[in-house]
């Protein structure tokens, strides 16, 4: 009876030995383990320029100029929740927004930029988009690796302004 005993108590606990010993988990069964967590940010640019202004930086094919010191905003919505992020163009007219884990919550599809205002205001018609509420949309571009994690990085293009006079700038 003891013996009979023994072999039961040896029979019920194999099965909790052997998935012990294979570490339990998805690795257990063959599969790799699961990745770790990856800090995703996102980052966005641009540039912003005056068409038909010959001011310093001047770049004959676009026949415009670079527009240092506008004001930038990425705005992402979706329903009742929204994050505005400011930036400002700097020398070239170029924009860079990095934003942190918190723009995960939305899409690049419910993102835009916008430059609501020229810094020159000889040169203040919003030519592309036309008016001043357009947004400019996101366009992925390519992934890239940060110390903390990866970036998604994304493009808008150009923002241009251009003067309500032509000639006059």
């Amino acid at each position: 009876m003891a013996a009979l005993l023994v072999k039961c108590v040896l029979l019920i606990s194999l099965p909790a030995v052997l998935l012990l010993s294979l570490g339990g988990g998805a690795s257990g069964m063959g599969l790799p383990p699961p990745p770790p967590m990856v800090n995703f940010s996102i980052g966005v640019q641009g540039v912003v320029w005056c068409k038909s202004c010959r001011y310093p930086g001047y770049f004959p094919p676009m026949d415009a100029s670079p527009l240092p010191g506008a004001e930038v905003y990425l705005r992402c919505k979706r329903g009742r929740r929204s994050l505005t992020v400011p930036g400002r163009s700097g020398p070239g007219g170029y924009f860079l927004i990095q934003m942190s884990r918190q723009v995960s919550a939305f899409t690049s599809q419910q993102c835009r930029v916008y430059v609501p205002t020229s810094p020159v205001s000889a040169c203040g018609v919003p030519a592309y988009p036309s008016g001043r509420n357009k947004g400019l949309r996101l366009k992925f571009q390519e992934f890239v690796n940060r110390g903390n994690g990866l970036q998604g990085m994304y493009s808008v293009g150009n923002r241009l302004f251009r003067p309500k006079y032509p000639g006059r700038c």
